[in-house]
């Protein structure tokens, strides 16, 4: 008996790693909107959906490291689905509090940018098997803006 189980796990186990599973991409950061109490940091988020039919997405989690420091994390509930047989594209919003940035302006150079690390985990509800998170990280600079982009 203990041998057909280790069988039937081993069949189960081989199926469910061939399933078809969502694809994403992360786009680069870029600086949304400057204001008094911090920034908006915006990344895009694109989902391919390999099924004809929608699936709903459970949550998108996130963290932000500029210059080596982790500046925001949160997530995102229940931000929609993701349209069957297509791709979705997601805006992932992220801010990051104003006694941050005058920290990281410091540590900009004269180059005026920043090294980041965007690290997304985009949770989904996949037939069969349940909550399946895709995990995403993006690298980059992260270019600021200047007086003369502001005004």
């Amino acid at each position: 008996m203990a041998q057909m189980m280790d069988k039937a796990k081993g069949f189960l186990a081989e199926k469910v790693a061939h399933v078809k599973k969502p694809e994403a991409d992360l786009s680069d950061m870029t600086v949304k909107n400057v204001g008094r109490d911090g920034a908006t940091l915006g990344g895009r988020l694109d989902v391919r959906n390999p099924y004809s039919h929608t699936i709903p997405i459970c949550e998108i989690s996130y963290s932000l490291k500029l210059a080596g420091r982790e500046v925001a994390s949160g997530t995102m509930p229940d931000p929609g689905s993701l349209a069957g047989d297509d791709t979705t594209s997601l805006d992932l919003p992220v801010k990051v509090p104003y006694d941050f940035l005058v920290s990281l302006v410091k540590d900009a150079g004269k180059d005026w940018d920043l090294d980041y690390e965007m690290r997304v985990g985009l949770t989904v509800d996949l037939p069969v098997l349940g909550n399946f998170t895709l995990p995403l990280t993006k690298a980059g600079e992260l270019k600021l803006p200047t007086l003369s982009d502001l005004f």
